[in-house]
């Protein structure tokens, strides 16, 4: 009973008061709306977009801005590693380098307007993993010691069409400092040399920077490897047909005069500089391994240095009269030193094989037989340099 009197008294207060919306102002049913906060005009747009998937490692990955001006730009790894990168003239944004191929990545810009409002963009995507890859394969081994004309070689796996973007990734650095160029040999080989013979002492080191550079479509590289090699004391040799003498010098100083043998008419030696690549205290030579049919099968030539590709060595010869060296070219293209059979340490043959390394070089001359084409074995040395500079994919003259 008594609640029901305060509510009577209760509207008959109001009656009384005139409680309207009129009189209060804003409806009691109604909330008070805060204003909107201001919002940067500035407009982020980043590629690759959100989600993107097998992405090339060379991108192309860059950040614009519309009515605004980029303040930082964050390029990341799953590991936290940040990717390098330069804000442009044109206001954009773009990594300095190539990505990972197979990599996960995060990319967080911050721009302003010309209020000083600030707009963000979060963009994740991941780099392709490619299905076939290739590798190079480098003459010389690291941590040799070669002779003064040792190239460095590089042999691919795969053929490369994109000359330009592999030979970009290797660099051969010398100390005491030379100028090194690269040259091609088809599209599988790549030879880097300097002008002249290297000096004896030098320390070179090979860079290979070939990982997820794309040698071909779809194939990308593999490698990221410092190779190191020293050059020894200098030994070049001269071979003369016409004398049938080889005259072995050491750092200019002539050390021994030898006998020789070289290639017959039908069958003469290379003209020209050519480089040991190979040495094998016994060998077999089979002239069918070299297209001449069954002229030769010697299982067990002793002291046998390979020149070139096509089959022509220095090498011990047993089996032909002592009377032939110095006298006369009986070979079949090869320059033949006197040996005996299983290979003697004291004979012209085993004396030059225990003075000789991989690299050194022996300069044939003489008046009849063919120039040794560059690309047979390491004998790049016989182009000039203008001719050497011109292999290069990078446009050299």
């Amino acid at each position: 009973m008594r609640s029901r009197v305060a509510v009577v008294v209760l509207v008959g207060l109001c009656l009384l008061t005139g409680c309207s919306s009129e009189r209060r102002g804003t409806p009691s049913s109604e909330a008070v709306v805060a204003p909107s906060p201001a919002v940067s005009k500035a407009v982020i747009s980043a590629t690759p977009g959100d989600g993107t998937q097998e992405v090339p490692a060379e991108g192309p990955v860059k950040v614009t801005v519309a009515q605004g001006k980029l303040i930082s730009v964050r390029l990341a790894d799953a590991k936290g590693g940040e990717v390098a990168g330069r804000i442009a003239a044109d206001g954009s944004w773009a990594p300095d380098g190539r990505l990972t191929l197979a990599t996960p990545y995060t990319l967080d810009a911050v721009a302003e307007d010309a209020a000083g409002l600030k707009a963000a963009q979060h963009v994740a995507f991941a780099t392709l993993a490619p299905e076939h890859t290739f590798a190079a394969f480098f003459t010389p081994e690291d941590g040799s010691t070669v002779g003064v004309g040792m190239p460095v070689s590089l042999r691919f796996s795969r053929a490369i069409t994109d000359r330009a973007a592999v030979e970009r990734a290797v660099t051969v650095t010398a100390d005491p400092p030379v100028p090194v160029t690269a040259h091609w040999f088809g599209n599988r080989r790549l030879d880097l040399r300097p002008e002249k013979y290297w000096a004896a002492g030098t320390k070179v080191t090979l860079a290979l920077r070939l990982k997820d550079v794309q040698g071909a479509p779809g194939d990308y590289g593999t490698q990221s490897k410092d190779v190191h090699f020293t050059v020894g004391r200098s030994m070049v040799s001269t071979a003369d047909l016409d004398a049938h003498t080889m005259t072995v010098r050491e750092d200019g100083r002539v050390l021994r005069t030898l006998r020789i043998s070289g290639g017959s008419p039908e069958f003469s030696t290379y003209l020209g500089a050519m480089v040991i690549s190979e040495k094998y205290p016994v060998t077999r030579m089979n002239s069918q391994t070299v297209g001449l049919g069954d002229e030769y099968d010697i299982k067990d030539v002793p002291h046998a240095m390979r020149l070139t590709n096509s089959g022509t060595f220095v090498h011990g010869n047993y089996w032909a009269a002592r009377s032939v060296f110095g006298s006369a070219n009986t070979s079949h293209g090869c320059l033949g030193l006197a040996d005996e059979k299983g290979g003697s340490d004291s004979s012209p043959a085993g004396w030059f094989f225990e003075h000789s390394m991989v690299g050194d070089v022996i300069e044939v001359r003489g008046r009849d037989g063919d120039q040794v084409p560059p690309d047979n074995g390491l004998n790049g040395w016989n182009l000039t340099w203008a001719e050497w500079r011109r292999g290069s994919a990078l446009g050299l003259h």
